[in-house]
């Protein structure tokens, strides 16, 4: 499994792109932030909360200059066919969502179920020079919080002592 202060695994992977497919690396982010986030499988019930969660909050991300990266070890075809359907997605979805029909992207990450062949629910923040800042792994059965994801990338960025709760613009702690 990755750890916090390694180097992050170079990847490279299909992704959809605002409904094109596209070849998408790490290479692509080289100098900046990003945030790489799994979710097990697309046409579940707990998985686009956490995508439209990640999408509403996209400018905020990227006002922040960090970019969002979706991922879960279905195919394209899958993506495209479940992001289409306006039931469960209102708005389009804009960030890049891997399609890591390999295993290869969640294998380097450590966040593959073997046996199911599917990604835990994982998010990985990763900095400029390439390193992991921060690592979160749950199990299939409870969502994440992408305003969390965003509140700890600011304070990763704000490079200081930021206490529990801590919100961009607020003081450190002496």
């Amino acid at each position: 499994m990755t750890m916090v202060g390694q180097k992050a695994p170079e990847w490279t992977a299909t992704a959809y792109v605002n409904g094109e497919k596209k070849t998408v690396s790490s290479s692509d982010y080289a100098g900046k932030w990003y945030v790489l986030y799994w979710y097990p499988l697309d046409f579940t019930f707990v998985c686009p909360t956490e995508i439209r969660g990640f999408q509403s909050l996209l400018e905020d991300f990227e006002d922040d200059g960090v970019a969002v990266i979706g991922a879960s070890t279905d195919s394209f075809f899958s993506h495209k066919a479940w992001f289409a359907d306006r039931e469960t997605f209102a708005e389009e979805i804009t960030h890049p969502v891997l399609a890591d029909t390999s295993h290869a992207v969640t294998k380097a990450f450590g966040v593959l179920i073997e046996e199911a062949g599917i990604a835990l629910r994982a998010t990985v923040i990763v900095d400029p020079e390439g390193k992991v800042r921060s690592l979160s792994v749950n199990d299939p059965d409870v969502g994440r919080s992408p305003a969390e994801t965003l509140r700890t990338v600011q304070a990763y960025q704000a490079g200081g002592l930021c206490g529990a709760d801590w919100s961009k613009g607020e003081k450190f702690v002496a």
